[in-house]
């Protein structure tokens, strides 16, 4: 990796914002001032930011509790649309990525990487990542209906042939839906299907990770360790 790449990802900054970096003398590799951004780094190389040992580059990865009337992207395709990438420091909205879309009006876990593997995992059909949501709905739920979402139903999905596709076995717990799917409205219209309509929706847990509840509408931190390997391993816990 180049000097100049490593202070993006460690230090958070712009290529541009690492050159004038280095051109000012303000990083060092291994106790010597550096002026190439060119220069090869290699493991084991101690590189200072104002005389500070940066921490190796690696991915990043944080969780959002996202807030209602944001939509989920990195930029405003349509004028007036808040998105959530609004709410993070300018050099890491630049870094990092949405895993997922929520909804405008549905809250709570939203994931944010770099890590383009790990993110596709956690959203592909086939390694069936969990995704649990609090919910309310009108009229109330109840025990038949609750039968019905967790065996399956009719979103409206056809194979070639015109077939119905029933969404996948879900489970319902009091006023928590745990899904495996993210068809586009998938829980409104699981809920539709059997005479009901979704009034809320709070995303609580996403790949074994729950929603720090601290966490205020807005706000995020960056995922600990044992957080980063559920998301990196797909939910699991040490990748069994």
């Amino acid at each position: 990796m180049r000097l100049d790449g490593f202070l993006s990802k460690s230090a958070l900054m712009t290529r541009r914002e690492a050159a004038r970096a280095i051109a000012a003398g303000r990083v060092t590799v291994d106790g010597d001032t550096a002026r190439d951004g060119s220069v090869r780094i290699a493991d084991g190389m101690k590189i200072a930011l104002d005389g500070r040992i940066l921490p190796p580059a690696s991915k990043i990865y944080l969780m959002m509790n996202k807030p209602e009337g944001f939509i989920t992207a990195t930029e405003d395709r349509r004028r007036g649309e808040r998105v959530v990438s609004e709410l993070l420091p300018d050099e890491l909205a630049r870094r990092v990525f949405p895993v997922g879309r929520l909804d405008r009006d549905t809250t709570g876990l939203l994931i944010f990487t770099d890590d383009g593997e790990a993110a596709h995992r956690a959203l592909s059909p086939r390694h069936h990542v969990e995704k649990s949501y609090m919910f309310t709905c009108s009229p109330p739920l109840t025990p038949e209906a609750s039968d019905a979402i967790e065996k399956g139903v009719d979103i409206g999905e056809r194979d070639g042939k015109g077939e119905v596709i029933l969404s996948k076995p879900a489970r319902v717990d009091g006023d928590v839906i745990t899904i495996t799917e993210g068809k586009f409205h998938q829980i409104k219209r699981m809920f539709h299907a059997v005479g009901f309509e979704i009034e809320t929706l709070r995303r609580v847990a996403f790949s074994g990770i729950a929603l720090d509840e601290s966490l205020m509408p807005g706000e995020w931190r960056y995922l600990d360790g044992e957080e980063i390997a559920k998301f990196t391993s797909g939910g699991k816990n040490g990748g069994d």
